[in-house]
């Protein structure tokens, strides 16, 4: 991607590398591109950070400033703007939110009219503008726009999970976890309709709160009320609600990856899997692999980002795409991960199925997999070097067998390089790890 966005949009800190000067001009942009293309319509949604707020409001102030209406959803998630703008018609989305980040990290996701994210061409042109000293017209008087409440688009997209499913989920006892995020009351209100007896926690968002030690990067305390109330299960999602992660009825783990292969083999047996593959990023275990051929199941690999994942799932026509973080695609229903929406039709397999998410996904048994992370200051270079470069054939040689494979990787939404090893041997994992980090480390700070 670019110098400001990343493969999730444009995230840092707020009111340091992200500020409401960033949010204004962007509106700026996108007002007189639309304006352009004799389109006026944005709608905006927000997580619930402190600055959402201000970073709300910039881009709004931005869009009316050269004439665009700026339609406010206010607190939902991001596939309740990606469900908006297509059900709506609207002629871009705007999400404010970091995802699974800090409260003190913002980001500004664009959706275009077809609810997917925004073209590498446009971002280019965006952060041209950023960069630029061009000015733009400021309108005045009756050539304002407008700044409208919708709250009624967030009601339509709830109506639209609650419809999504054909089933019943009464008798039912699930937890959920919204992160103290923007799924907080959509996800209760959704699984109450849909007759699921409800366990909330992490409910009570303040502007600092959000994804603190909670949500689908930090399953602990789910796992906790799941075993303590005797539920059924639990579902765990980030700050804006795009991603999911399970929890079983003993409290285990349910990754992206278990959640992609349970989907896979229910549309398989309705019939429903088209191309019978499903989309995978370089980050998903082995272990995936190995129980999906056991079922005869293909999947072809992306890149990092749930933007890749869906232009593989478009170009090959699948129905089923994903991350082993919980972004979770399925194509019949959105364009981008929707975490309230998988959490849904996970719950449809289980009860299709008869059984319990641990018998469900026992099949998957992951390869050792541990991951360290490397700040940096160009990410690039330092990948470029040749003691890197080297260091990371070495490793690489160490699993040229297939018991193990290594990836190291800028990251597309902060300073840091992941370094992932994946091995059937803990022994071999930890030292090929720890040999790869201390090197990039070591060079990192030279």
């Amino acid at each position: 991607m670019g110098k400001y966005f990343g493969t999730d949009g444009f995230r840092g800190k707020a009111g340091e590398e992200l500020l409401a000067t960033h949010a204004f001009k962007i509106g700026r942009f996108l007002g007189k591109y639309l304006k352009s293309e004799g389109k006026t319509r944005a709608v905006i949604g927000k997580d619930t950070r402190l600055s959402s707020y201000m970073l709300e409001y910039a881009m709004a102030s931005g869009l009316c400033s050269v004439g665009a209406d700026a339609y406010m959803l206010h607190v939902t998630t991001t596939p309740c703007v990606s469900y908006t703008v297509v059900n709506d018609h609207f002629d871009i989305g705007v999400m404010i939110s970091a995802s699974h980040n800090p409260y003190y990290d913002n980001g500004i996701k664009l959706i275009n009219s077809n609810g997917e994210k925004i073209d590498e061409e446009l971002i280019s042109k965006i952060e041209a503008f950023l960069d630029s000293e061009e000015t733009q017209e400021i309108k005045s008087g009756k050539e304002l726009g407008r700044i409208i409440d919708y709250s009624e688009g967030r009601n339509r997209y709830i109506a639209y999970l609650i419809g999504s499913s054909s089933l019943s989920f009464k008798g039912l006892r699930i937890g959920l976890d919204p992160a103290n995020g923007a799924g907080f009351m959509i996800a209760k209100s959704v699984f109450g309709a849909l007759g699921a007896k409800v366990y909330m926690i992490n409910d009570s968002p303040n502007g600092t709160n959000i994804n603190c030690e909670c949500g689908s990067t930090n399953t602990g305390g789910l796992s906790e009320l799941v075993k303590k109330a005797g539920l059924d299960m639990g579902f765990a999602y980030d700050g804006d609600s795009d991603r999911c992660i399970a929890v079983d009825e003993h409290g285990c783990e349910v990754d992206g990856d278990k959640i992609m292969y349970i989907l896979a083999r229910n549309l398989k047996n309705k019939g429903e899997l088209l191309g019978n593959t499903i989309v995978t990023t370089v980050m998903s275990n082995m272990g995936l692999y190995d129980a999906l051929g056991e079922m005869g199941i293909s999947h072809k690999e992306t890149r990092v980002g749930d933007f890749y994942v869906y232009e593989e799932i478009k170009k090959g026509g699948y129905s089923l795409g994903g991350e082993q973080s919980g972004h979770i695609i399925l194509s019949k229903y959105a364009t981008t991960g929707d975490g309230i929406l998988t959490s849904i039709k996970l719950t449809e397999a289980i009860l299709e199925s008869k059984s319990t998410l641990s018998v469900e996904a026992k099949d998957v048994v992951p390869y050792a997999q541990e991951t360290k992370n490397v700040n940096v200051k160009n990410k690039e270079e330092l990948l470029s070097l040749p003691k890197v470069k080297d260091a990371i054939k070495e490793a690489g040689e160490e699993f040229c067998r297939g018991d193990g494979r290594i990836l190291v990787r800028p990251s597309g939404t902060e300073p840091l390089i992941r370094i992932m090893v994946e091995s059937k041997s803990e022994e071999k994992l930890k030292r090929v790890l720890n040999k790869l980090f201390d090197i990039i480390s070591s060079e990192a700070k030279k």
